[in-house]
């Protein structure tokens, strides 16, 4: 009985960056993309989540197992593994880091001032916000508003859940279903869904994330970490956010699919569009508590990728000076974490007006370098760096190469698209 307890007070305790990652993850591609597929295809692109979260699942996975396996991030496994799996990744990170932050940062700004109301531009808000993001994370508030984000990803997750539980009632289903999807199988269709399994229900890069909080986590438990106890802790997090991604939606299908509203290419008007999809199906009362928990989900989001880039660069950059890591690591992480979101409000200050369009370049971005993540990681937890006991089975490998066929197929297909 007494071991028992003590392996549940022991996974307890190395749960925490799943939630991360979940807390990252319920942000664009939820709050945006997924509602935007349900709201302009009904329930066509359904199967493009459920594919999405099946496909990215096995290499996601592999970022903590690595971690928990070998003691360190998969930087460092990129770096023992040679020089062109660690300089793509190197090229991959710093070509879409910019981008991504914009990209998250600028669906925060409209919830913003959908929320406080006070008349700032999308511009003016992301700058207040990556302020306020630098802020916290040099005095330390970080680790406190992690805990937090536990809290709100579970609000938000019963409140959608709610919506949509309300949604289904008033023939919204055969409503749905009586109304004929349009095209999908067109070019625009097409980057559509590229862009939809972008960031469903997460991008690939977030697998360094993972395995960076997890060896942390394990230095600050001053224990490694099993493969067992990050494997719960990362079906925790996925699971929450693959639902909840699902919960989004069906929230477009059943509420704005076939009404003749489509969303806007304004960040802010968007915001508005996606809180009144709530007081159409709760009551106006929900609106200012889901613009709440919906703008704090996205500062998470945000703040989380206001951390992890910088974190990743310092790794990269420390990775060569091991003697000095500790100290290379901080001053590295300090300019980045200045430089990144500054050169990020630029990229604002040029599309601000453009803001679907950066959306769908950013993820399908992510998406066209997934491939080259998910199988530098497959080589990693199936290459000596990882003992045989801690390497995925026979089965799971072979799903593992399944999810990683469709992944370049889907690219292969983006790609002709494009030349066409």
């Amino acid at each position: 009985m007494e071991n028992t307890s003590n392996s549940s007070n022991s996974i307890f305790k190395t749960i925490g960056p799943g939630f991360l990652l979940a807390g990252a993850a319920i942000g664009v591609s939820h709050l945006v993309q997924a509602t935007r597929a349900g709201a302009d295809y009904g329930f066509l692109l359904l199967w493009v989540l459920v594919l999405a979260c099946v496909t990215k699942y096995p290499f996601l996975e592999f970022g903590p197992r690595f971690a928990a396996g070998s003691g360190n991030h998969l930087i460092t496994g990129y770096r023992k593994m040679g020089k062109f799996p660690y300089w793509t990744f190197i090229v991959i990170t710093v070509g879409s880091m910019f981008i991504i932050q914009a990209a998250v940062t600028i669906v925060t700004a409209g919830l913003a001032e959908r929320l406080f109301g006070m008349g700032w531009s999308t511009f003016t808000w992301s700058f207040v916000i990556l302020g306020t993001c630098i802020a916290l994370l040099l005095i330390g508030k970080y680790p406190a508003l992690d805990k937090t984000m536990k809290v709100i990803v579970s609000l938000l997750g019963l409140a959608t859940l709610t919506a949509v539980l309300l949604a289904f009632g008033e023939g919204r289903v055969e409503n749905v279903l009586s109304i004929t999807p349009p095209e999908v199988w067109n070019k625009a269709g097409i980057a559509f869904i590229i862009s939809f399994m972008g960031w469903m229900p997460i991008p690939l890069d977030a697998s360094v994330w993972h395995s960076i909080w997890t060896k942390e986590k394990a230095e600050r438990n001053k224990r490694r970490t099993t493969i067992k106890e990050a494997f719960t802790d990362f079906n925790v997090g996925y699971m929450a956010a693959a639902i909840i991604g699902l919960l989004f939606f069906l929230m477009g299908a059943l509420i704005m699919f076939g009404s003749g509203v489509s969303f806007s290419g304004n960040g802010v008007e968007f915001s508005g569009q996606l809180i009144d999809l709530y007081g159409k199906t709760l009551g106006d009362w929900s609106k200012p508590i889901i613009a709440v928990a919906a703008f704090i989900a996205m500062f998470s989001t945000t703040l989380a990728v206001t951390d992890a880039f910088p974190r990743v660069i310092s790794e990269i950059l420390a990775e060569n000076k091991p003697r000095s890591k500790p100290k290379i690591k901080w001053i590295n992480y300090k300019i980045n974490v200045f430089l990144i979101p500054g050169l990020s409000l630029l990229i604002l200050y040029f599309f601000t007006t453009s803001f679907t369009t950066l959306i769908d370049f950013a993820t399908a971005l992510s998406f066209l370098s997934a491939p080259f993540i998910a199988w530098f990681n497959y080589k990693l937890v199936t290459g000596e760096q990882l003992k045989v006991v801690d390497r995925p089975g026979k089965v799971y490998r072979y799903f593992s190469l399944g999810c990683l066929a469709i992944l370049v197929l889907f690219n292969l297909v983006y790609i002709y698209t494009l030349i066409e």
